[in-house]
């Protein structure tokens, strides 16, 4: 099926490329070269209509004021870097603080504010966004290579892989950071829509989002989703006792998935009982940042003008664990000249 090309707007002068992929049933993605990202998905619910599952923005300068990482593939390091600073083949390395006085998802320019290159390949049905972070970008040593490819077949599946490479010691952990909303983006909040995670354990977090070392069960606790359940069951006990604020806003912490090391695993299953709309994903990575949008609100105006709110959607983003640099126990960040990194999703979308 034929790659439909558009502009969306101009960066710095420049073009913003957009594209939209679809099949044979339905689907389609809509992707642009901002940041890399995904702004639309369509999928049919049980009932044969379409929705438009991701939540965004209908223009380029609603992205770029933006601090939610709508659909964009953020690094060098997508999460958290407690203090901004690590040891990489025995040099002390600071990159930018940009939450407090830490480190979040690449920093102010990460890869999320870069236009990208693009290519589409109509033989697979994929178009492949690359981009070069220099030497000293936002404190990270090496030239870091990158690239991140979308597909979208005639099963339903979405892949997403990311693909890099470094000239120099250097830590490398691009996040895709979509949130989604399977009832439709813009219908409110996400708690009815039942999830589980493939995961035993989780990484707890102190009162800066930041991974304390700890590995920790989920059994017994409000981070068990080992079987189905609705996303806000448990997330009201996640209050702080202190304050009775969400601690993070509700979940914004990060899972050990079971299977890691064995190539492609079972990650997340997700449905949305009233529209039948669901899938499920895997990955090659150690862990996944579930994060149910607490910081959102109806301030945050997307497509079709409508309102956000708490809880509008939910990411996962299939990671190293936060702050990995900093413990040696933790699934290793570090790349070298030499290695490839590798990082897939497959979303595989159903109707129940």
């Amino acid at each position: 099926m034929k790659i439909e090309r558009f502009k969306f707007g101009k960066v710095g002068g420049k073009d913003v490329d957009g594209f939209v992929l679809r099949n044979g049933n339905g689907l389609s993605a809509s992707l642009i070269s901002y940041g890399a990202r995904l702004t639309r998905f369509e999928t049919p619910g049980r009932d044969g209509r379409l929705a438009d599952i991701v939540l965004g923005f209908d223009d380029i300068q609603s992205y770029v004021a933006t601090n939610t990482y709508f659909g964009a593939t953020c690094g060098r390091y997508g999460n958290r870097i407690r203090q901004g600073r690590f040891e990489i083949d025995g040099q002390l390395v600071e990159v930018d603080r940009n939450e407090g006085p830490n480190h979040l998802h690449g920093g102010r320019n990460g890869f999320d504010r870069k236009l990208w290159d693009s290519a589409v390949d109509e033989s697979a049905n994929a178009v492949n966004f690359s981009m070069v972070s220099p030497e000293g970008e936002e404190g990270f040593p090496g030239t870091v290579r990158l690239s991140a490819t979308y597909r979208l077949t005639d099963d339903n599946v979405l892949e997403i892989r990311m693909q890099g490479t470094t000239d120099a010691p250097s830590v490398l952990n691009a996040v895709h950071h979509t949130y989604w909303n399977l009832a439709g983006q813009g219908s409110g909040d996400v708690r009815d829509q039942e999830l589980t995670l493939f995961s035993d354990f989780y990484t707890p977090v102190d009162s800066e989002l930041i991974t304390t070392g700890e590995v920790l069960s989920v059994a017994g606790t409000a981070f068990d989703f080992r079987t189905p359940k609705p996303i806000g069951k448990d997330i009201d006990s996640l209050q702080d006792v202190g304050t009775g604020d969400l601690v993070g806003g509700g979940y914004d912490h990060n899972w050990c998935l079971n299977g890691a090391g064995r190539g492609l695993h079972p990650c997340a299953r997700v449905i949305d009982p009233k529209s039948g709309r669901g899938f499920e994903l895997h990955t090659n990575e150690p862990g996944v940042q579930f994060y149910t949008g607490g910081y959102l609100d109806a301030k945050v105006i997307g497509k079709e003008r409508k309102p956000y709110c708490r809880f509008a959607g939910y990411t996962f983003e299939t990671q190293k664990f936060p702050n990995s640099p900093n413990f040696a126990h933790f699934p290793s960040s570090a790349v070298f000249p030499g290695q490839a990194y590798d990082h897939r999703m497959v979303f595989n979308f159903f109707t129940a």
